[in-house]
C-alpha cells in the first residue's frame, strides 16, 4: 500500500504544480501580453492621426519639408508597430514552447498513472476471490492486524476508484491544453499576417520618403534660403527672450537697492514667496506637465541635428515643433502669468507666460485669447495656432529656466 500512496501523492503534487505553474505563467502572460495590446494600440492611432496630418498637408499639392517629416514620423512610428508585433509573436512562441512542456508533461504522466492502474486491476484480478481475502484477514496474528487488512481492502478500493478519477481529469486538462495550443498558433498566424501587411506598408512608405527626398533636394536653393530666414527669426525669438529675462534681471535689482536688499543666487529674479512657491510646484512637475497642445506629434525635437534634405548643414532648435491638426489652439502648461505678447516674423504671435522663474514659449499663434498681466491656469488655451499655406498648423515651444534653455519633452508628460 505505500507504493501506491507514493504515486498518489506524487500524482496530485503534479497536478497541484501544473496547474499553479499555468496560473502564474498564464496570469504573467496575459499582463504582457495585454501591455504589448496597449502598447500597439497606442502606435496605431498616433500613426492614424499623422496620416490626418499628412493629407491637410497634401492639400496643397507640394513636397514641402513638412511632408517630409510629418512622413518621416510615420514611418518610425510604423517601424515601432512592427517591432510590438514581432514582440506579441515572441511572447507566443515562449506560449507556445511552455504549452507544448506541459502536454509532454501530462502526456507521460497519464501513462504512468495508466500502468500503475493496469498493474492494480492485474493485482485485483488474480487476488478477485473473497475466499482469498479471507483467508488473508484471518491468517493475521492478532485482532489489530487483521483490523489493518480489512482497511487496507477498503482503501485499496478507494483508491483505485480515485485513481480513475485523476486520469479522467489529467486528461481532460490534456485535452484544455491541445485546444489552447491551436488557439496559439492560429493566433501567431493571424499575427505574421499583420506583421506582413505592416511591413508592406512601410516599404511604400519609404519609397514615398524616398520620392519627396528626391523632389527636395532640386529646390536646395529654396531650402536653403528658407532655412537661413528660419535661423534669422529664431535669433531674433531667443533676443526677445533674453531682453526679457535681463529685464526682470534689472528690476529685481532694482526692488533690491531701494529695499537695501540683495537678491539671492537661488533668487535672483528677486521672487515673492508665492513666485517662489510656484517656481517650486513647476520644477516638481517635471515629467509630468501637460502638453502645450491638445493632440499633436513632435514634427522637431530639441538641439541640433542634421537637415534631413541639405547634406552636411545641421539645424538648431531651442525647443520643439508640435504638428497639429488645423484649428487647433495651444494651451498653457501650468499656472503662471502672462509676461509678454509680441509678433516676429515667421513665428507670428508670440505668448511668453512666467512661472515663477520658469519661462514658457509659445510661437506662431493667430487669433490671441489673451492679454500681458493676465494670470492662466494649467490647460487655459491662450490663442489658436495658425495654419500655413501646405496645410501645416505648428507650435512652436520652448521652456526657459532663468537663462538657460531647456529641453521641453524632458519637462512634459511621456504618454499623449
Amino acid at each position: 500500500m505505500r507504493v501506491g500512496f507514493s504515486i498518489r501523492t506524487a500524482t496530485i503534487l503534479f497536478g497541484l504544480i501544473v496547474l499553479f505553474t499555468f496560473l502564474v505563467t498564464n496570469a504573467h502572460s496575459q499582463d504582457k501580453k495585454s501591455q504589448l495590446e496597449a502598447k500597439k494600440a497606442k502606435i496605431e492611432e498616433e500613426i492614424n492621426y499623422t496620416n490626418k496630418l499628412l493629407t491637410e498637408t497634401k492639400k496643397s499639392k507640394q513636397n514641402t519639408m513638412n511632408h517630409l517629416v510629418l512622413l518621416n514620423k510615420k514611418i518610425s512610428k510604423r517601424q515601432e508597430l512592427i517591432n510590438a508585433i514581432s514582440g506579441e509573436i515572441r511572447q507566443i512562441d515562449e506560449r507556445i514552447k511552455q504549452t507544448n512542456d506541459t502536454i509532454a508533461e501530462l502526456t507521460e504522466n497519464i501513462k504512468k498513472l495508466k500502468e500503475e492502474y493496469a498493474k492494480m486491476i492485474y493485482y485485483a484480478q488474480k487476488n478477485r476471490s473473497s475466499y482469498s481475502r479471507l483467508m488473508f484477514i484471518f491468517s493475521a496474528e492478532s485482532f489489530n492486524q487483521a483490523y489493518q487488512r480489512i482497511k487496507y481492502f477498503q482503501q485499496y478500493s478507494s483508491y483505485r476508484k480515485n485513481q480513475v478519477r485523476v486520469i479522467q481529469e489529467t486528461q481532460a486538462l490534456l485535452a484544455q491544453k491541445v485546444e489552447l495550443l491551436k488557439s496559439q498558433k492560429n493566433e501567431k498566424l493571424s499575427l505574421k499576417t499583420t506583421e506582413e501587411n505592416e511591413k508592406q506598408k512601410l516599404a511604400i512608405e519609404k519609397n514615398e520618403q524616398d520620392q519627396v527626398v528626391k523632389k527636395l533636394s532640386q529646390k536646395e536653393r529654396d531650402l536653403l534660403k528658407k532655412l537661413r530666414e528660419n535661423e534669422k527669426a529664431a535669433k531674433k525669438l531667443q533676443k526677445a527672450i533674453e531682453d526679457l529675462i535681463a529685464e526682470e534681471l534689472r528690476k529685481a535689482r532694482e526692488t533690491a537697492k531701494k529695499t537695501g536688499t540683495k537678491p539671492t543666487p537661488d533668487n535672483a529674479f528677486g521672487l515673492t514667496p508665492s513666485e517662489l512657491k510656484l517656481s517650486s510646484n513647476f520644477a516638481g512637475n517635471k515629467g509630468s506637465l501637460p502638453w502645450p497642445t491638445e493632440r499633436g506629434v513632435i514634427s522637431a525635437t530639441f538641439g541640433e541635428h542634421p537637415h534631413p534634405v541639405l547634406k552636411g548643414i545641421m539645424t538648431k532648435n531651442n525647443g520643439i515643433d508640435i504638428t497639429t491638426a488645423s484649428g487647433s489652439s495651444a494651451r498653457a502648461i501650468f499656472d503662471g502669468v502672462v509676461t509678454s505678447i509680441m509678433s516676429l516674423p515667421n513665428y507670428n504671435n508670440v505668448i511668453i507666460i512666467k512661472h515663477g522663474e520658469f519661462l514658457t514659449v509659445y510661437s506662431n499663434i493667430g487669433q490671441v485669447f489673451v492679454k500681458k498681466g493676465d494670470k492662466v491656469t494649467t490647460k487655459q488655451k491662450l490663442g489658436t495656432i495658425e495654419t500655413d499655406d501646405s496645410g501645416r498648423t505648428k507650435l512652436h515651444f520652448e521652456l526657459w529656466k532663468g537663462k538657460i534653455l531647456q529641453n521641453p519633452e524632458t519637462w512634459i508628460i511621456k504618454a499623449k
